[in-house]
């Protein structure tokens, strides 16, 4: 299993909804004490009647769900969550910037069946909101962090991840390629380097509803490369936009499905911070997907649609070992070679 979560607090179903992936997103969970205030609950070793509990798994793991009638035998026992840091990566989840589709079909839904917004471009603003991003990547620490950036294929999430994910510096310096080079998309904007910054993969699991909007259509790789030289495109295996059909437009479920097995890709990374830009549908139908048991306020909250160009960071973590990578910190602790040395004399 694959589990998300904001805080050390992990619950499933097992509804099998989306084939073997049972996955649930969470912020907290809080118990009903009957007080005035609601107190939380950390996920430990607690022992419950079968009426008051809900198995989710075989072996030790416990997923709660508890009535308030509890927290008096449970009180403060409940322990915190543990579980190696390796079998967890934090992502940085990113809906692109306000592009020229989002101003037309704000005005006009039906602009969204317009040609015209083919492969939809930011707006001027959109750059503004992508500078803003920037700077708060760079003053929160976001910028030395992040190992990789995973944006999805369209136009409007390149720009949007390059501007503000991209490297310092002389685009051209050393003869390393541009990220993205000057004027991309009608941007007016001077190319934007790959020096110092972490590396860019495409990918078409995180596009928007696939199907009957032109501005979900994307171009071909061919014309994507000279536009972003140094996005790595290898993991798209079509040129052209094979995914994307005239009359059929994907189902909300169907979106969620391809979202569950997007992050499931994800834990088979190496890298442990990943920065995702993609799209308000993908994030909203996919984020839906998690989070059924967590209270009501919180499951609103984290529910709700993406604004244009917004950042929220979340913890994705494996309890099915489908990544294999090993820890990059822990120590073994082994004695050394050689006999032993007495006691008496150390």
């Amino acid at each position: 299993m694959a589990y998300i979560v904001t805080s050390n607090i992990l619950l499933s179903n097992n509804d099998n909804k989306f084939d073997n992936y049972n996955c649930k997103l969470i912020n907290s969970v809080y118990l009903n004490t009957g007080k005035q205030q609601l107190t939380p609950l950390n996920f430990g070793q607690v022992f419950l009647s079968e009426s008051q509990l809900t198995i989710r798994r075989r072996s030790t793991l416990l997923l709660l769900s508890c009535s308030s009638s509890l927290v008096s035998e449970m009180g403060s026992n409940a322990s915190e969550g543990i579980y190696p840091l390796h079998r967890s990566k934090t992502i940085h989840l990113v809906r692109h910037a306000q592009g020229v589709h989002n101003v037309a079909g704000e005005k006009d839904h039906s602009a969204y069946m317009s040609e015209d917004l083919f492969d939809a471009h930011l707006t001027p603003l959109g750059w503004q909101q992508v500078d803003n991003l920037r700077k708060h990547v760079q003053a929160s620490g976001l910028s030395k962090k992040i190992e990789l950036v995973v944006v999805s294929p369209l136009l409007r999430t390149m720009q949007t991840a390059v501007g503000a994910f991209g490297g310092e510096g002389s685009a051209d310096a050393n003869n390393v390629p541009p990220l993205m080079v000057a004027n991309t998309g009608d941007s007016d904007r001077p190319a934007i380097s790959s020096l110092n910054c972490p590396p860019f993969i495409a990918v078409e699991l995180c596009r928007e509803h696939l199907g009957v909007h032109p501005c979900d259509r994307r171009r071909s790789i061919t014309e994507y490369k000279p536009m972003f030289p140094a996005i790595d495109f290898s993991l798209i295996e079509n040129d052209g936009d094979v995914l994307w059909t005239k009359n059929t437009r994907e189902k909300n479920e169907e979106v969620a499905a391809r979202g569950v097995k997007f992050m499931k890709w994800l834990l088979t990374r190496e890298e442990n911070e990943i920065a995702v830009v993609t799209h308000s549908g993908f994030l909203y139908h996919t984020l839906a997907a998690y989070g059924d048991d967590v209270h009501p306020t919180l499951q609103k909250e984290m529910h709700k649609h993406f604004n244009n160009c917004e950042l929220r960071s979340m913890v994705i973590v494996d309890r099915s070992m489908i990544g294999s990578n090993a820890s990059k910190t822990d120590f073994p602790g082994k004695i050394p070679s050689g006999a032993d040395v007495p006691s008496d004399a150390v």
